[in-house]
């Protein structure tokens, strides 16, 4: 016959749920009061930090009780589905989350509260090709310049990654007029779907948003004498409806508790200390 649990042993069970909850939370960083969360949460999202938030956003929404809206969209740029362009139609949000040099501009116009700002990941630019396409070498400079002369097609992105490529890397490889006319740049889609379909034979985004792609196989980052890491960040849309419950999120997203997650998605997470 087995024995019985002890009262002791009871409560520790019926806490765990509770310790789970707070530790996810980040040690207590969610509001305490007994006040019910109500309303939505409107957050928009560029893409490279896109595949850890999916991941987090579950979990926040069920130990917090608020449900969150998400909008997808570049860091940078006028496509339609940018967040410079969803924030130019007063689209409903809370939380903007993106390259830290475009939260910073989205301050200085006045769309984003100044000092709200929270640096959540560093992340760097990676290389694709099509899935059991033969793999370049990108491991040096001298190879990556190589690589790209000899491709016959390259896609990059509209946003931060895509920036610095055609305004700054080619230039410093010395290739620009060789390369950037079979250089196309991708609008309101992942590099890595062009790549996937066969649009493009080499693809170069955020290794972040080139990892969660099927059809594609990552071969590696930009050699470190060239990469350049962006940090994303969060802040607050002046136009919040949801100010503390932005704050309540941005906390999340920067608690040591996410951590884990952001790291399985190719980012370094810049936890809160």
């Amino acid at each position: 016959m087995k024995p019985l649990l002890s009262f002791s042993s009871l409560t520790r069970r019926a806490a765990l749920p509770l310790v789970a909850a707070l530790a996810l939370a980040g040690c207590g960083s969610f509001d305490t009061d007994s006040k019910p969360a109500t309303g939505d949460i409107h957050v928009m999202t560029s893409g490279g930090f896109t595949a850890a938030y999916n991941d987090l956003r579950p979990e926040f929404e069920r130990s917090s009780g608020r449900t969150v809206k998400t909008a997808y969209g570049a860091s940078m740029g006028n496509a339609q589905d940018s967040i410079p362009s969803r924030l130019a139609r007063n689209e409903p949000v809370d939380v903007v989350i993106l390259a830290r040099p475009a939260l910073d501009d989205l301050v200085a116009k006045g769309k984003v509260v100044p000092g709200s700002q929270v640096d959540l990941v560093r992340s760097a630019i990676g290389f694709a090709v099509r899935k059991g396409a033969p793999r370049p070498d990108i491991g040096t400079v001298d190879a990556l310049k190589r690589t790209l002369i000899a491709a016959p097609s390259i896609a990059y992105s509209a946003s931060a990654s895509g920036t610095y490529y055609e305004t700054e890397l080619l230039k410093k490889l010395g290739i620009e007029d060789q390369v950037k006319p079979k250089s196309k740049r991708i609008l309101s889609e992942r590099v890595g779907t062009v790549v996937a379909r066969g649009d493009a034979a080499l693809g170069l985004q955020q290794v972040s948003e080139l990892l969660p792609v099927a059809g594609i196989d990552y071969i590696g980052p930009l050699p470190a004498e060239v990469q350049q890491n962006t940090v994303f960040s969060a802040g607050i849309a002046t136009a919040s409806k949801q100010p503390d419950a932005a704050r309540q999120l941005i906390r999340y997203l920067n608690s040591p508790a996410a951590a884990p997650t952001i790291a399985k998605t190719g980012l370094e997470p810049l936890t809160a200390r």
